[in-house]
């Protein structure tokens, strides 16, 4: 059983359910204790939320693990973790609690795990305050290792009931994540949806205001943001629309928005232009979603990992100081020095620990 043993203060900085995410996975894949405790105490409803919880069920259960203390609301919670194992795994919030954030919690524990993994996640694939499943399925992340993906159903807030696999192959170790060449923005692209009993013309009015925002910006580029009605494969009544673009050496930058009752279809549209624009002006290789969730990799990898990002987000910050917290990793934060760069962007350095998988 776990030898080492860790304590982790929730409310620190962003304080909120990264602290555990990035806790509760370092932790098992170490195989030490950790207590937690504070969990979201500065949230207007502190404490574990449905969608933390199933997160560190999931956790538990995929290292045979011991969870004390994890209930609804509660702020304090122990990991004893025991061995990753492979197989099947179901997690489900039963609310429109956010499976990509289900995903980022479970995938670096299903790298170091005995054998294959196929994890079931189950609740809101496009919901606020998180990642929308469109942009978790391209992320930078999943190219690093073989895994496969699928969206069996989408979800939409209040009731959720998306569902996504993720099938994923154990690896060794993980190789340093080197992104620091941005290259020129190649395709831009997306969808814009209306789900449920919601009119087509929501869509059209989103992708239309969309293209519209980004040519401001960018004139050379085809922007192909396609209108859909989804009928099948969506469970409840929701719309919104995400935007991806591509650069020449494979990043990957997003905006997106969720419509909201009483807001015009056209301002969510623009909302997610004028995100996509800020993430790529800034020059960096990664946008404000995924340079957070990199920072566990590059804790974990076997060498130096550079990422080159705009702005240093809160969110960033939090998973570095956990990181180092929980292992021997060590962080630098530098402004970066390229000519093409503007006064907003920065190289994240990262001596990582070199985990190794002791089942391969």
């Amino acid at each position: 059983m776990a030898a080492t043993t860790f304590e982790m203060d929730g409310s620190v900085m962003e304080g909120g359910g990264q602290i555990l995410r990035v806790s509760a996975a370092l932790s098992c894949i170490q195989g030490a204790l950790i207590k937690i405790n504070k969990i979201r105490a500065g949230r207007s409803t502190p404490g574990l939320r449905p969608q933390h919880l199933s997160g560190l069920e999931l956790v538990r259960d995929m290292c045979n693990g011991n969870l004390e203390g994890a209930t609804v609301g509660s702020t304090e919670i122990t990991l004893t973790p025991g061995k990753i194992k492979g197989g099947n795994h179901i997690a489900d919030t039963q609310t429109a609690g956010s499976v990509g954030l289900l995903m980022q919690i479970s995938l670096p524990c299903a790298l170091f795990a005995q054998g294959p993994s196929e994890l079931c996640l189950k609740g809101g694939t496009n919901a606020e305050m998180a990642p929308q499943i469109d942009y978790t399925l391209k992320v930078c992340v999943l190219k690093h290792f073989q895994n496969i993906f699928f969206l069996v159903n989408r979800g939409y807030y209040p009731k959720g009931g998306g569902e996504v696999v993720l099938k994923v192959n154990p690896v060794k170790e993980l190789s340093p994540i080197n992104l620091t060449e941005r290259g020129n923005i190649t395709k831009i692209y997306g969808r814009a949806f209306v789900a449920g009993v919601l009119p087509f013309k929501l869509a059209k009015d989103m992708s239309t205001a969309a293209v519209r925002t980004i040519r401001k910006e960018v004139k050379d580029l085809y922007i192909n943001i396609q209108s859909l009605q989804e009928k099948d494969k969506a469970c409840g009544n929701g719309n919104g629309i995400i935007i991806i673009a591509e650069s020449s050496t494979g990043c990957i930058f997003a905006g997106s928005s969720l419509g909201k009752k009483g807001v015009y279809a056209d301002k969510v549209g623009i909302e997610a232009a004028e995100m996509l624009l800020r993430n790529i002006r800034h020059n960096g290789c990664v946008d404000d979603f995924l340079q957070d969730q990199l920072i566990i990799f590059m804790a974990l990898a076997n060498g130096i990992s550079r990422m080159r990002t705009g702005p240093v987000t809160l969110h960033t910050q939090t998973a570095i100081h956990v990181a180092e917290q929980l292992t021997d990793a060590k962080f630098v934060i530098r402004k970066s020095e390229d000519e093409h760069a503007n006064n907003d962007t920065y190289i994240i350095e990262c001596q990582g620990v070199g985990a190794t998988n002791p089942n391969l």
